[in-house]
């Protein structure tokens, strides 16, 4: 391990093992408005520390699968990948209201993304899109693109070039880095529609004495570079959470009451214009596999429980690290039930029925019953059902936050998104 990753690894858990005994005591006061806006910038480090540790983890995984490529190493890849995302999930909440986290969260954790760009597909994924003149671009297989106007050397496949195809042309789906590039490299395009299963990539993908699909090393060459990139991009969010940070100088040089209002609108705006409307309402509406979030994988059902987790985090001033430390401070909801406890009760209710109500999808996918893209597809009504349920438990979810900042008399914003343009479905 590296001098660098090493000194990230101690701030994390400095973080989290000086607050245990301080913050216990703040947590049974009623908190000011200060306490929490500044606890809440502390958490934020935490989780996006402990992302950075399993995003490390994740990294030796990639590193010990390309050193000796076969079923079993890439196994246990695929397996960090989807320990990886758990804290990264939880993290989403500090989003939608944060300049300098909206700014950065492209890098990793873009979505949906055109594999195309990337690496082979099935020929049902087609050769071209009126939308992306880099539908199927191919980067691994090409040492020469063009990008506009531009023609770019591809020889190396390196973080200069991974930076120059994200979201290339303008075009959102262009994701070659993050964990969704990364993603789609450990289990390659799923082509089974609505059936069981995830993406069957093998492993000799990236065996250069044994290779399938020609371009082993430079597939391998991409993985390597998009997994430290990861590493390298959480680190920096870590330190803009830091003292002195841009993330933390930019909530706390608001006012109490406008750091209270960031809060409110990250919570609410994952709630309802992120989970409710563009993760979940679009994909029952199109029935389309693409639109869960975690295609590739299998794991949409995790992305929607962490997040959700990852709001009650927030609300509670608590978070539970990968590794059992728990960081715990002055939170929202003992200065909302100081202020008004119908208003707290009413969003602990909430969260409550949301999380019951996502956990059942949870469930039903882990017990390999149904996954979440046969959830969403049509003809389901059972599985149409349970997503329609966590929406509306969702939807309530939303209003609960919404009195909550009534009562405090701060003023949100609950329907920004990924597509906060306006493409985001209305929910009604």
């Amino acid at each position: 391990m590296s001098g660098r990753w090493t000194a990230w690894f101690g701030v994390s858990w400095i973080v989290v093992a000086s607050c245990m005994p301080a913050c216990a005591g703040a947590a049974e006061t009623t908190p000011d408005a200060r306490a929490v806006v500044e606890h809440y910038a502390q958490l934020a480090q935490a989780v996006y520390g402990d992302a950075l540790v399993q995003a490390v983890a994740l990294n030796k995984s990639v590193t010990a699968f390309l050193a000796h490529p076969d079923e079993g190493t890439l196994a246990a890849a695929r397996t960090q990948w989807k320990a990886a995302r758990v804290p990264y999930l939880q993290s989403e909440a500090f989003r939608f209201a944060n300049a300098t986290v909206d700014e950065w969260e492209p890098r990793v954790n873009a979505w949906p993304l055109d594999e195309g760009l990337i690496d082979y597909v099935a020929p049902s994924y087609g050769t071209h899109s009126d939308d992306n003149p880099l539908y199927a671009l191919n980067v691994i297989a090409s040492t020469k693109i063009r990008i506009g106007s531009k023609e770019i050397d591809a020889a190396s496949i390196d973080e200069k070039l991974l930076r120059q195809l994200q979201q290339a042309e303008g075009v959102q789906t262009n994701v070659s880095t993050g964990y969704h590039a990364i993603e789609f490299l450990l289990w390659g395009q799923p082509v089974r529609g609505h059936g069981p299963g995830i993406g069957r990539r093998p492993a000799t993908d990236y065996d250069t004495a044994h290779c399938t699909h020609a371009n082993c090393a430079r597939r391998a060459a991409y993985l390597r570079t998009a997994s430290g990139m990861l590493v390298a991009d959480l680190a920096e969010m870590v330190d803009d959470w830091r003292e002195a940070g841009k993330a933390r100088n930019e909530l706390l040089n608001k006012s109490p009451e406008g750091g209270l209002s960031e809060i409110l609108t990250g919570l609410g705006s994952l709630t309802f214009g992120e989970m409710a409307g563009e993760r979940m309402k679009l994909g029952l509406m199109l029935h389309d596999p693409e639109e869960a979030q975690d295609c590739f994988s299998d794991n949409t059902h995790n992305s929607h429980y962490y997040d959700e987790i990852g709001i009650g985090n927030v609300w509670r001033g608590r978070f539970f690290a990968s590794d059992g430390h728990v960081v715990e401070g002055p939170g929202l909801r003992a200065y909302v039930l100081a202020k008004d406890p119908a208003a707290a009760q009413q969003l602990d209710g909430a969260l409550a029925n949301a999380l019951a109500s996502i956990k059942v999808i949870k469930d039903t996918a882990d017990s390999g019953r149904m996954g979440y893209d046969q959830m969403i597809s049509a003809g389901n009504a059972a599985g149409n059902k349970l997503v329609q349920d966590a929406m509306d438990a969702l939807v309530a979810q939303t209003r609960a936050i919404e009195a909550v900042a009534s009562a405090l008399k701060v003023q949100v914003a609950s329907n920004r998104s990924d597509h906060a343009q306006g493409n985001a479905p209305v929910l009604h």
